[in-house]
Parts: C-alpha cells; structure tokens; sequence
C-alpha cells in the first residue's frame, strides 16, 4: 500500500510539472477563421491599434474574427489565468471571474456583396476580478478539444507607478544600431514582500513576445524611497532598432494601392501581387510612419469594412540577393513568422521568393526575416538604425509569498521618436 501512494503521488508530481511547464501561446488553428483583432475599444478606425491591455475590473476589451462559411458555427469561449511566463497560474475560474467560465460567442452579421462570403463575429471578453496575464480561447459548439483561436490579453491593478525612458545604448558598439530602455517602479503605494526576488519585469518591443526581455534584476534598490531602478551598463536592455516596417496598402480593389502592382477580380475571388521586398540592410535610414509590425481593416471604397470588405489573395514577393536563407514574413498578421504559409518558397523562373496570404481589405505591415531555431533575425534583411520609431512597453508582475499568481501591478508605454507623430 505504501509504495502505491508512492507511486500516485509521483504521478500528480510529473502531470502538475507538465502542465505548469505548458507555455499557452496566440494561434489560429483553421483556415476559415481570418482577421482575428483583439483589442481595447475606442473610437473610430485606429482604436485597431489599442493593445490589449486594460486596468482591473475595467472590461472594455473586443473581439473580432471572421469565418469564411456560408452559415454560422456556434462558438463559445473560455479564459485561463496565467502566469508573468505564460503558463497556467494556480488560481481557478471562481478565483478571477465569480461565474461559469464558457460564454456564447454568439453576435455575428454576415458579409454584404463580397466574392468569398464570412460571418463576422464580435465578442465582449467578460470583466474578471484578478489582475495577470490571461489567454482567451474560442471554442466549436461546447467542446474546448475543438479550439479555433487563443489570443493573449493583460489586466493590470496600478499598484505601483512605472517610470520608463529610452536612452542611447551604455554600449559605444550598440549606439548606431539599438535603442535602450531604463526603468523605474515606485511601490511606495503598496507594500512589497522582497521586491528585488518577487517583483519581475517584462520589457516588450512593438508587442512581441518572441524578442522581450525578462527576468532581469534591479541595478538599484532604493529602500527607504521604495524604489527599484533597472539601469544597465553591459547592453542587458538594449533592443536592436531595426527598420521602420514595410507595408501594402490593401484599402481597395478597385485600384492598385502603394506596394501593390496589380489587382485582378475575378468572379469569386481577389487577386493582387506586391511589389519586390529587396534587402535594405546597407541602404540608409529612410523616415516614414508605419503600424510597427500591426494591422488595421479598413476599405476606402465601400461603407463598412467589418462586412463590405473584400479578402484577397496577396502574393508577396522578394529577392534576398547576397544574403544567405530563406525569408519569412514578419509581422503580427503572420503571427510574427509563426503561420505556416509565412515561409517563402523559391521561384526560378521569377528569380523571387514567393508567398501568399488571404487578407481583408486593410493596411498591413510587414518586414522579412530569417528564422534560426526558435529565433528570427531581421537584422540581415532590414538592417537596424537608431532612429527608427518603435513602441516599447513595460510590464512589472510580482508573486506574494504562498501566491498562486503572478500579479500584474503596474503597465507604461513609450514610443522612441514619437515627435514624428
């Protein structure tokens, strides 16, 4: 009997290991579900632009996919906590939301006179009562095996004040090509267990998570004004600039927009090509707005672009020249490099590398990249400059002792050279 206890009890060690080694990342797992925006609501057209990160019991976040069908599915939707790593945290669907944890996705309209007919569905993600990372997974029918999305969103509790400034790189090497972000919590408003071990700061670059920086220790620690300072002199929170993001312009159809050579409606579908993407590395700095990586839907052409948009068939092209590898698309509607068809393929004929998206009329950004393991580089393709304009934002998390999450206290954001705005 005792080496039975023994042995389940090294079973719930290993699957509870398991599970909290389970890193819940942003994906679409089906085709037919396209333009999938979760954001803060605002008004007009570049509320699309609001991160979704919003203060404690706020709410105020949205939702928004298509699905390319002729009738509508039944989809419903879930909310797991997690932690500042994003592995499920200890607490349970009572603990952050007081109520059922599934919820009807159930408030959609159907496309008007459009070539390839969707349902647009719209989706209000419940206010909860903890603050932290959560992922929101939509789901077919009742059944959570059958997940069509998961999209990360952050509550935060401004217990602490984040201060946050952009300084030239410590580094003399880095000063030409890296942008450095020093920062500074107050939590003189509330009282913080062993803050230089339990308090933990995520920097984020133009909302990625694949390049943030976490995990760093406080350079000064000032007690008695309640004070952490993240200054660093060895290049630890230097972010490489990069380049200004390229874009196409897909706000219509009926004309070719900039980046866009060619556009041909057929009866059922929309086809455009873009112009060729070259290597830009060696060239020098050229000044000009863009979304940082992000999209918007938006038709210059028809009413309402949520239903009178079309989808089209984009085919990317690119010459890589001198630079050795195969280019990836970069930017948030390839799902940073993840999606499968972010991977460009070889055309002799053409001398290009190709790929092609379905997107709906909209604007959106893009750069080429160069994947090494579970890293991308973009430094080879599109070079990196200092004054290159980039959102960074800044996350502080902190864990009470016997806690079973990872609370979110304080959230800031700052743009390098937002004086071109």
């Amino acid at each position: 009997m005792k080496e039975i206890r023994i042995l389940v009890t090294l079973f719930f060690i290993i699957v509870f290991s398991t599970r909290a080694q389970t890193v819940l990342e942003e994906q679409v797992y089906e085709e037919n579900i396209q333009s999938v925006q979760l954001y803060r609501k605002g008004a007009g057209i570049g509320a699309q632009m609001n991160a979704p990160i919003i203060p404690l019991r706020a709410g105020g976040l949205v939702l928004e996919f298509d699905d390319l069908a002729y009738e509508p599915d039944r989809y419903s939707a879930s909310l797991v906590h997690c932690n500042a790593d994003w592995t499920p945290s200890g607490l349970k669907p009572a603990d952050y939301l007081g109520r059922y944890n599934e919820f009807n996705v159930n408030n959609y309209e159907y496309s008007i006179n459009t070539r390839i007919p969707y349902i647009h569905f719209t989706f209000e993600v419940p206010v909860v009562q903890r603050s932290g990372n959560y992922l929101l997974k939509v789901y077919r029918e009742r059944d959570e095996e059958e997940v069509v999305l998961t999209k990360r969103f952050m509550v935060y509790d401004e217990q602490v004040k984040v201060g946050m400034s952009l300084m030239p790189p410590s580094q003399t090497g880095d000063r030409m090509t890296g942008q450095q972000v020093d920062i500074k919590v107050n939590y003189a408003g509330k009282e913080l267990m062993d803050p230089a071990s339990n308090v933990k700061v995520v920097v984020r670059q133009n909302r990625r998570w694949d390049n943030a920086k976490m995990g760093a220790k406080p350079t000064f620690i000032r007690e008695g004004q309640s004070i952490l300072e993240y200054r660093f002199f060895d290049g630890e929170n230097v972010f490489d600039a990069g380049n200004e993001f390229r874009f196409v312009d897909l706000r219509y159809v009926r004309t070719t927009g900039r980046n866009i050579i060619s556009i041909e409606m057929e009866d059922d579908i929309v086809y455009a090509e873009t112009a060729i993407s070259k290597p830009r590395a060696g060239a020098s700095y050229m000044e000009y707005l863009d979304l940082n990586g992000q999209y918007i839907i938006e038709n210059l052409e028809r009413g309402n672009p949520d239903l009178e948009s079309e989808y089209v068939l984009v085919t990317f092209n690119a010459q890589m020249g001198e630079v050795p590898g195969i280019p990836y698309i970069f930017g948030k509607f390839s799902n940073w490099g993840r999606s499968e068809i972010a991977k460009m393929e070889f055309h002799p004929g053409k001398g290009v590398y190709q790929t092609s998206f379905l997107l709906k009329q909209g604007w959106y950004d893009f750069q080429l990249a160069l994947k090494n393991d579970h890293t991308w580089n973009t430094l080879l393709i599109e070079g990196s400059h200092f004054q290159t304009e980039n959102e960074y934002d800044v996350l502080v998390y902190y864990r009470d002792f016997g806690s079973r999450y990872d609370e979110l206290l304080g959230y800031a954001t700052v743009n390098a050279n937002r004086k071109r705005f």
